[in-house]
């Protein structure tokens, strides 16, 4: 019998319109692989390395089929038209092959939806960029990460042992014969009487599924406000993060050092509040700082009170994190403080904040989030990404998700990875979303903005990056 989407999984789908697409994404840089002896990576090595890799995840080879009339939550089918070559994609950039034509091409891609009449997922090898290096970014749909079935197919991609020698070869694949509309409906009637209280009554038509869909989750927004009633007295404030979006993006990378991070802290270490002061923290002074600047610059009125309320996913894990994945995430709503001059006040501010929530039991918790049409624990990014739009514009103005990853190198086949920025979706009324992951002694960000809301979306990057400049310096104001 076909595995059945969970109502969160099935929400995703239906909750997706033309400006909010429901998945997330990666883009990996690579350096070129050492040629002697032959060694290169190109795009059928790629596809050898996916082939042989999703053999173990059927859910890479299904695809989502609605059952007749909605009257049960769709069910995962084998693609007994599954073509590799739909799913892994070769694109070239043009001369000279900078960084900025690389997230050009990124801003083009990731807004488009994925194929709902196919596997929901993509891989692009990005070939031309300058120094010989390649990229290779990748599209995942949240109803397919589920940590357990499924994981991103970023992490297909990669791994810590340099060299593909080891790879199997893919045996033939012979998918299962699809289910007809009768047996649809046999099967949701058998689940129906099997489980009758995982049965989902979703009424026709997309806006009603959403509206269905709202009210659902009003349990566990419940406890999202109630975070937000111990943080802050009043609702969001009124910021230009918060704007009604388009479909289009501009995004953004940006690399830093993880030993300015460490640096920071340490410098810190003299002070009072050191033992509470995470790099966590720093990371989220950095962008506090980067937002003063982008907002100054604006000329907008930032006044001594002035904040950015921001909802931040956060991977549990020592000052140094070292391994790929968390084995716990809480989700803390902090405000920024962005009319604070002081660099070390912002930080403290932050930190004190955050060890409230996190000590406090005023985080709230990925399984509270769970029921919210966009939060659930998948792997890692898509773990925060996953977190609802209905309430959002209310609730924060940013999302921040910072993701620990290794901190030792990963390849792809013999290239060696040299940077990976996440790409996170924008929720309804979100014109930016953050992901920052930490890997091999570097903190990535990637940076997700509407196209028309937040035209200077690169400004913001650079004041992150001199936001850092002032933490690392003690420059105060």
């Amino acid at each position: 019998m076909s595995d059945r989407l969970t109502s969160l999984d099935a929400s995703f789908l239906y909750l997706e319109q033309a400006t909010t697409s429901m998945h997330v994404g990666s883009v990996m840089v690579f350096e070129p692989p050492d040629r002697k002896g032959g060694n290169s990576f190109d795009y059928e090595r790629l596809v050898r390395i996916v082939e042989s890799r999703i053999g173990a995840i059927p859910r890479f080879r299904q695809k989502v089929v609605d059952v007749p009339g909605r009257i049960a939550n769709p069910v995962w089918v084998d693609d007994e038209n599954f073509d590799m070559g739909y799913h892994v994609r070769r694109a070239g950039l043009p001369r000279p092959g900078s960084d900025e034509q690389l997230q050009d091409f990124v801003s083009r891609v990731q807004p488009r939806k994925l194929d709902r009449t196919r596997p929901l997922w993509e891989v692009y090898l990005v070939e031309g960029l300058k120094g010989g290096r390649f990229a290779v970014v990748t599209k995942t749909h949240y109803a397919l990460i589920d940590g357990v079935n499924a994981l991103d197919i970023a992490h297909v991609i990669v791994d810590s042992i340099k060299g593909d020698e080891d790879l199997e070869v893919a045996p033939p694949w012979e998918p299962h014969r699809s289910p007809s509309p009768a047996e649809l409906v046999t099967g949701a009637v058998v689940d129906a009487v099997r489980r009758p209280t995982q049965v989902v009554d979703l009424v026709r038509g997309g806006l009603n599924d959403a509206v269905k869909l709202g009210l659902g989750a009003l349990e566990s927004a419940g406890a999202v406000i109630g975070a937000v009633a111990r943080t802050a007295a009043r609702p969001a404030p009124d910021s230009p993060l918060n704007a009604e979006i388009g479909s289009a993006r501009r995004w953004v990378m940006i690399g830093t050092d993880l030993d300015d991070y460490r640096a920071v802290r340490k410098r810190l270490a003299r002070g009072a509040y050191a033992e509470d002061v995470t790099i966590n923290d720093v990371v989220l002074a950095t962008i506090a700082g980067g937002f003063r600047t982008w907002l100054l610059g604006r000329g907008e009125a930032v006044g001594t009170k002035s904040v950015v309320r921001a909802m931040v996913p956060v991977s549990i894990y020592g000052d140094d994190p070292a391994g790929m994945y968390a084995n716990q995430v809480m989700a803390c709503v902090v405000n920024l403080p962005v009319g604070e001059p002081g660099a070390s006040m912002r930080l403290h501010q932050i930190a004190f904040s955050m060890r409230q929530q996190m000590e406090g039991g005023q985080a709230v918790g990925a399984t509270s989030l769970a029921n919210l049409a966009g939060f659930a624990p998948p792997t890692l990014h898509a773990l925060g990404a996953r977190l609802g739009s209905a309430m959002s514009r209310r609730v924060y103005n940013v999302m921040i998700t910072n993701v620990p990853g290794p901190q030792s190198p990963l390849y792809a086949g013999d290239a060696r990875m040299l940077s990976t920025y996440p790409v996170m979706p924008l929720a309804r009324g979100q014109a930016l979303a953050i992901g920052i992951t930490s890997y091999n002694g570097g903190v990535y960000f990637g940076l997700n903005a509407d196209r028309e809301a937040m035209p200077d979306v690169d400004d913001l990057g650079n004041s992150i990056v001199e936001s850092l400049a002032e933490l690392k310096s003690g420059r105060e104001g």
